[in-house]
Formats: C-alpha cells, structure tokens, sequence
C-alpha cells in the first residue's frame, strides 16, 4: 500500500494520521508539490484531480482525503476509530462531511493565503481571501466550541476519524494565523487530539 503525499498537505495529513495510528505498513511517497509534480501526466493518470493524498492499494487507486480514512479504517481488523454500528457510523460521518464541507474550507483561505503561497513562491497573502476567511470560519468554529462545551471528542465520546478529519489543517493554525484562539473548548479538544500518539509522529520535521 502506498499514499501519495506532501508533509505540508493538511488533506494528506489525515489520510497519514489514520494510517498511523492504525500501525499500519504503508509506503509513503512525496509528492514535490513546489515543482507541479502533481500535474505530471503519470500522476493525473492516477488523480485527475492533480492533488494529495492518492493512496494505491494493489490495483485500487483512492483519491480524497477523507475517503481514505475511511478506507483505511475499513480495511483495518480490530479498529478502534471508526464504529461499525449505523448510527454510530452516521454520528461520525456527518463529521466527515461537515470538515469537508464547511471547516475545511473556510480553514483553507488563511492556509493558501499564508502557508501555500510562501512554499510555491505565490506572492503574498490576498487581503479579499484573509476577509472571507475572517468572515466563515468563526461561525463553524463557534459551531463546534459549543459542541464540544460537555464532551472530550467530537464523535462518539471517543477519539475517532472525525477528529483526526477536522484537526488536520490546524497543524497551520499558528502559521496562518487561524482565528481560533478564542475557542477555549475547541482549544481543549485540540490540545487532546496534540496528545495522540498518532499526531506526534506525523509533525513534519
């Protein structure tokens, strides 16, 4: 098994935190994202969408991060971190889909702004993109403190793929200056998931 990445990919960085702490045996391969490697010809023949994380498994080629821990999970025996029950695997996958689609997203103007442009020598920030950040992530962020107001996890009082999902792009929360310090429960929860014995081996060097 092998996934495609990039250690600064936030997208990458859940599909590797899932592998991780599964124990699992997989191959990493760096994509050099500065150069465009994504967009190599061999590399759109297997994402065609030109990012990371892809991950090919035997002659099964996966793209989407949060497929991926999914996958990952589903394929993994005696897994801890994504329940096989249908409500409790809905509970966890509105998660999925609520990092995807909202959290994310919103996370990702400050990312690209502060973080992406710098290592592919993109110019600077776009003030327009850090205002429509300032204006959609606090909501979502606000959304989830107060979730979070009587419980340790996001999911299922325990730690899950959901958690690993929506903690992904704050391992740029300093260098993108997230607007996220105000969150005393967001930041408790975080401070939780910085514990995992997942989260401190996939820290970039």
């Amino acid at each position: 098994m092998r996934l495609f990445f990039h250690p600064l990919s936030s997208n990458a960085r859940r599909a590797l935190l899932v592998a991780r702490h599964l124990g699992l045996d997989i191959e990493l391969v760096s994509v050099a994202l500065e150069s465009g490697a994504q967009k190599s010809p061999a590399y759109l023949a297997l994402n065609p969408n030109g990012r990371v994380p892809l991950l090919v498994d035997g002659d099964f080629v996966l793209w989407e991060s949060h497929a991926i821990m999914q996958y990952l999970a589903d394929t993994t025996g005696g897994q801890d971190i994504y329940p096989a029950g249908a409500k409790a695997r809905a509970d966890v996958n509105r998660w999925l889909f609520w990092s995807a689609c909202h959290f994310a997203p919103a996370c990702a103007l400050f990312i690209r702004e502060r973080v992406s442009k710098a290592v592919l020598g993109a110019g600077g920030p776009d003030p327009a993109e850090i205002d429509r950040g300032e204006a959609q992530l606090p909501p979502v962020a606000r959304m989830l403190d107060d979730h979070l107001s009587a419980r340790d996890w996001i999911a299922q009082d325990r730690l899950t793929l959901a958690d690993f999902a929506v903690a992904a792009p704050l391992m740029h929360a300093e260098r993108a200056q997230l607007p996220l310090q105000d969150y005393a429960n967001f930041q408790r929860w975080f401070a939780r998931v910085r514990q995992t014995a997942a989260w401190r081996v996939t820290e970039p060097a």
